[in-house]
């Protein structure tokens, strides 16, 4: 089944899971779309499964709190950026509930966190104003960049380079074989006074480049070029939270969730808004995204929804 405009606008809330009494900060799915775990404010990490469209089980990070988390390639595994005590990622198997390592260094919180596609690296931004390389089996940082303003970072689908938007006014592209050269490239926005960058992806083709904000906009770039081929607006973001934006897996769509619990969605190449979907969440939804191998995505707020399409074209 291929996705189009017709066949997003038919997505309809199947699940609603009310596991959380506090508001869901993060969600990923495997690699393989077969489970999505989430985080929470109440300190919680929900595993759930999602062919069978149920909670699994639930873990507690309670000394520490949870806040962006990331599978790693080990199907039972996650990296996780803590809200509590210290700013220090954990490195955490799901299966024994037990830490494989810790990985100390920022002091402010961590706004990005991506696991390199193809290997065992990852990335983190902070508030500190660094980006740190990271290899899971080393608790020490591999490359420190000191930066001019706070960083969102992500890697590109193929994983030989990553992106960091700075200061919400310019992404610099690098090389991982030659970082220490500086960036490849360095493309320039008109900065917006009115909010900041709060997360950046490259869709899966690795053509373009999304950046979220927490205003009421959000754009895509030509990962090539730099240029800023569409700004979506229209959606209802009045008290400057973070919204996660997602490009659906064929790269074709764009989509963000609402303060008023309503999903935008646009087709990036036309830039023209193709549904408008009500997700019924009870406050703004704060997680958006498409599960990689099946046709159904999940958004959060509190609550976590899973979404099916009513129509086979």
């Amino acid at each position: 089944m291929k996705l189009t405009d017709n066949v997003l606008r038919s997505f309809r809330v199947a699940k609603v899971f009310r596991e959380n009494t506090d508001k869901i900060n993060c969600f990923d799915f495997s690699s393989n779309g077969e489970t999505i775990i989430s985080s929470s404010d109440d300190d919680s990490l929900v595993l759930y499964d999602c062919q069978e469209g149920k909670p699994k089980r639930t873990l507690y990070s309670k000394k520490y709190g949870v806040d962006l988390i990331r599978y790693t390639h080990a199907a039972n595994t996650v990296v996780y950026s803590s809200n509590k005590i210290d700013d220090t990622i954990r490195y955490l198997s799901l299966h024994d509930n037990k830490y494989i390592r810790y990985f100390p260094g920022h002091n402010k919180r961590v706004t990005s966190l991506s696991m390199s596609p193809v290997d065992d690296t990852f990335i983190s931004g902070s508030l500190d104003k660094t980006i740190r390389l990271w290899d899971l089996r080393s608790p020490n940082c591999q490359v420190l960049m000191h930066l001019q303003g706070k960083p969102v970072c992500s890697f590109d689908p193929e994983g030989l380079i990553f992106a960091a938007g700075i200061n919400s006014e310019m992404v610099k592209l690098y090389d991982l074989r030659s970082f220490d050269k500086g960036p490849f490239a360095t493309f320039k926005l008109q900065y917006d006074r009115t909010c900041e960058w709060t997360g950046l992806k490259f869709s899966n083709d690795g053509k373009l480049i999304l950046l979220s904000t927490n205003g009421g906009a959000l754009r895509i770039l030509d990962a090539f070029k730099g240029a800023v081929l569409h700004s979506f607006g229209g959606y209802n973001n009045s008290k400057g939270v973070t919204l996660e934006a997602s490009f659906t897996p064929d790269s074709q769509f764009v989509m963000i969730g609402s303060e008023d619990g309503k999903i935008h969605v646009w087709n990036a190449e036309s830039g023209m808004k193709v549904a408008l979907l009500d997700g019924k969440h009870t406050g703004p939804i704060t997680c958006l995204q498409f599960n990689p191998k099946f046709m159904t995505f999940a958004s959060a707020c509190s609550n976590m929804a899973f979404w099916l399409p009513t129509i086979d074209e």
